[in-house]
């Protein structure tokens, strides 16, 4: 389906949905294609490939609101579903607050092209695919005799999105991704660690190929044989690869939603500190290639670059116009796009030479943190540092505390951020972390 294929659809969508009694609606169509593969002992263990469309629909009724998606797209079933959709939606509650966004705030149109879709990833075969999760497996299989399993994985996707409201907006996002994996399980004498690598890419031609399933074995064999250690406070690095377990919670008390919820810890707090001032973290829709980048965000609101922390003040929310409305706050955008980090000058490495004695978390297993006070605990494994050295891995510990105390501990950031996410995040340090045994 292409885009006049899919604005036309919109269209009608709307045009029947006001005809049997809508106030206002919004329509969202979307069509993707995805593959997985999977390869295991030198056999193709999986191999999925998939296509989709499907529509969404939201409609605003007499002060009641709702939300439907159906992925049968000929006309009389649509109509079909439009008309029972509306009448649903009749017998809801009202809700003064919702209705569409003002126009002035949607995205006119005219951006940069971000970059976000390669459409070459539809040309690939499967014998290219397959051959690049076999070249992962390849690199390490039969290599060390402590190998108990591998599984080396390519999985790639390609989607294009319109969305339309019946006061004005009218806009398509497209994007694609494609990764190759490689996940390894070991024997040792007191268990079998396991670990794993990938590298990713919104473009095939920027995609590493080579070096993932050497890089899995080196990061599983590191981990055998670990020991606790004593329960005691900590200085504490965490890997840029695992950061933002620990930076979730602490971005989803800035919704909107959670703070109506009353399920955030961060309510009033705008421009107060609420964590060291070596943190600054920005949203950047904007950026070229990036796995967050995009025009306008879930409402059609234009894509802004913005604060969220300034040397640890918190600037900004994540706040949509419904929740905007119920808060009386003003709004901002529905949810975060690229969060960028400012780094330091350190790499990991060097982070780690500044710890007399310490544990550099890599891994987080299980744990929870309360929406509403911040306080957490999590299980986590990863190294035990003396004298700036790794001395063994370490696991069955946990670290546990608040979150606006904890990030008020962050003592260096990384020049390392993570590449191949929405969150950059970068290596972190932290003074006086609690961890204890299990």
């Amino acid at each position: 389906m292409n885009i006049s294929e899919k604005y036309e659809i919109a269209g009608l969508v709307i045009k029947h949905a006001l005809k049997c009694g809508a106030d206002e609606v919004a329509v969202a169509i979307s069509d993707s294609a995805s593959s997985h593969i999977e390869i295991r002992e030198q056999k193709i263990d999986r191999l999925q490939e998939s296509i989709s469309n499907g529509l969404s629909l939201t409609l605003y009724v007499e002060k009641k609101y709702s939300s439907h998606s159906t992925n049968h797209l000929k006309k009389t079933e649509l109509l079909k579903f439009v008309e029972g959709a509306v009448a649903a939606t009749k017998f809801l509650s009202e809700d003064e607050f919702r209705y569409l966004p003002d126009p002035e705030r949607y995205y006119k149109g005219g951006g940069e092209d971000l970059k976000t879709l390669d459409s070459s990833i539809n040309t690939l075969d499967a014998k290219t695919k397959i051959d690049l999760a076999r070249q992962a497996e390849n690199e390490i299989y039969g290599s060390d005799d402590r190998i108990v399993s591998i599984t080396a994985s390519y999985d790639d996707s390609i989607s294009r999105d319109v969305f339309v409201t019946s006061n004005g907006f009218k806009g398509e996002s497209d994007g694609s991704f494609a990764g190759i994996s490689a996940s390894v399980s070991v024997k040792g004498e007191t268990g079998r660690p396991s670990d794993y690598w990938g590298e990713y890419s919104l473009h095939f031609a920027d995609l590493i190929k080579t070096g993932i399933g050497k890089t899995a074995l080196e990061r599983t064999l590191k981990k055998l044989d670990p020991k606790k250690i004593s329960s005691g406070k900590y200085t504490m690095i965490v890997d840029n690869m695992v950061v933002g377990n620990l930076l979730g919670p602490f971005i989803a008390a800035l919704y909107g939603s959670s703070m109506y919820q009353k399920n955030s810890f961060l309510i009033g707090k705008t421009n107060t500190k609420v964590s060291a001032e070596v943190l600054s973290i920005t949203d950047d829709p904007l950026m070229v290639r990036g796995f967050g980048s995009r025009h306008f965000d879930q409402e059609g609101i234009r894509a802004e670059k913005r604060e969220v922390i300034e040397n640890g003040i918190l600037r900004n929310y994540f706040i949509g116009t419904y929740y905007g409305r119920k808060l009386n706050l003003p709004p901002t955008t529905i949810s975060p796009s690229n969060l960028v980090f400012r780094t330091g000058a350190k790499d990991q490495q060097a982070l780690i030479k500044l710890v007399s004695k310490g544990v550099l978390v890599t891994g987080f297993n299980g744990g929870n943190c309360n929406g509403s006070t911040g306080d957490f605990s999590y299980g986590i494994e990863g190294f035990l540092i003396e004298k700036g050295e790794i001395v063994h891995p370490v696991n069955e510990m946990n670290i546990s505390g608040n979150m606006i105390d904890f990030w008020n501990t962050l003592a260096e950031i990384g020049n390392d951020p993570y590449k191949y996410g929405s969150y950059l995040t970068p290596s972190m340090l932290f003074d006086n972390t609690d961890f204890s045994g299990l």
